[in-house]
């Protein structure tokens, strides 16, 4: 690696946080071939992630937890992802899930401190669901399915999720749902033990899969009327780019996404790195790390990386000490996915290029790596909506100049 691991490390807090994560890491990617064979949820990290205290990251420091922001966040998934990318992703959504309702909390007050004080305090789990087979991806903007009715003082749910990350571990869903006297979509919370949830294990996907994103089916889900906790949801600063371009006020929580692929891409050029060291064709009086070619390629996925992570530690580090610069920094930090995955992508195509056939065989890792990627094509925000909302922008800009 170019730089330091600690390099954008500005204190001690900051590089205990990175040491914590690194071992995490270290122990996480000894059963990482397993559960992404398995598909399985790697339950045990979960809990190692919870015994760290790593659950309550972003969890205000009111309610018992470290009070993160955004670079923190990122700081910290990237070290995981390295070890486990799928361990990496679910973690990410929960962090960003409590770190945006950290940063404006528009639910009542006691959904609120319920939910922080689950989180600190028995480390619960909590994601939204939001995706269906119907609909898409939300930012595309289609009315949710999933039906809210008024039964007497409470709700009663019913409807299907998709991709739901990390289902058989959490303790509390928000479900977006069309619900009945309310014409925006709503979202209310739903816990994992409510009658009538229930999870479909559908999930047996190319990459991540030990990210348990299975489906979420709700049959006739009774809710007390305090579930409803948002009537009329601000836009997602992660899933709707346009949203994002025109000046949200959470869209850096998003930034765990680039954070989780980027840390996989590392893991991928270090072990490419290790690979080229330590094979010895008899063809060469050397390694082939002596060779010009592959050379070129190690050098190439450094230069890669150095400027994904320069572009997203430096967003997100703005992000965190510039409050006022937020909606004028929407737009870069919208299109700070797709450049980070467009580098992450590159390299550790570089990466398997660089260990040859050897990388095609399941249980290697950079197999598993170069299938992990994968997914963040689909993870929003959506190229086509960033690059949209972006000329949009310029075009303003540019009919309002002299």
């Amino acid at each position: 690696m170019v730089l330091p691991d600690d390099f954008y490390c500005r204190d001690e807090a900051e590089r205990r946080w990175l040491s914590v994560c690194g071992e995490l890491a270290s122990r996480f990617a000894g059963r990482a071939e397993a559960h992404d064979r398995e598909g399985s949820f790697p339950f045990e990290n979960f809990e190692e992630l919870r015994q760290a205290g790593y659950l309550t990251l972003t969890v205000p420091r009111a309610y018992g937890g470290s009070g993160a922001g955004v670079f923190l966040m990122v700081l910290c998934q990237e070290a995981l992802a390295r070890g486990d990318g799928s361990t990496a992703l679910g973690a990410g959504w929960h962090q960003m899930t409590l770190g945006r309702l950290a940063a404006r909390p528009t639910w009542p007050a006691a959904a609120v401190e319920k939910v922080f004080r689950d989180a600190a305090e028995r480390g619960a789990l909590i994601n939204g669901a939001v995706s269906e087979p119907a609909t898409g991806s939300p930012s595309r903007g289609g009315r949710p399915t999933t039906a809210a009715r008024r039964v007497g003082d409470g709700w009663v749910l019913a409807g299907r999720k998709v991709f739901t990350t990390m289902a058989p571990g959490i303790a509390t869903f928000v479900v977006s749902a069309s619900a009945e006297g309310i014409e925006q979509t709503a979202s209310f919370l739903v816990p994992r033990d409510a009658p009538g949830v229930s999870i479909v294990e559908t999930w047996d996907a190319l990459g991540m899969r030990a990210s348990g994103s299975h489906d979420l089916v709700l049959t006739d889900v009774p809710l007390p009327a305090e579930s409803l906790v948002e009537p009329a949801p601000r836009p997602d600063g992660a899933a709707d780019a346009g949203a994002e371009v025109r000046g949200g006020s959470t869209a850096g929580w998003g930034l765990h996404i680039p954070a989780t692929y980027l840390g996989v891409a590392r893991a991928a050029a270090d072990d490419a790195a290790r690979f080229a060291v330590r094979r010895r064709p008899n063809s060469l009086q050397g390694s082939i790390a002596e060779v010009p070619h592959i050379q070129e390629k190690i050098g190439e996925m450094e230069r890669q990386l150095l400027a994904a992570y320069n572009l997203l530690f430096t967003l997100a580090r703005r992000w965190d000490d510039d409050p006022a610069a937020r909606q004028a920094m929407a737009g870069a930090v919208a299109a700070c996915k797709t450049l980070v995955m467009d580098a992450v992508l590159h390299v550790v195509d570089l990466a398997g290029r660089v260990v040859g056939a050897a990388g095609l065989t399941r249980g290697v890792p950079i197999e598993r790596y170069y299938r992990d990627v994968r997914p963040g094509l689909h993870n929003p925000p959506m190229e086509d909506a960033v690059l949209a909302a972006l000329a949009r922008q310029a075009i303003r800009q540019a009919e309002a100049a002299p």
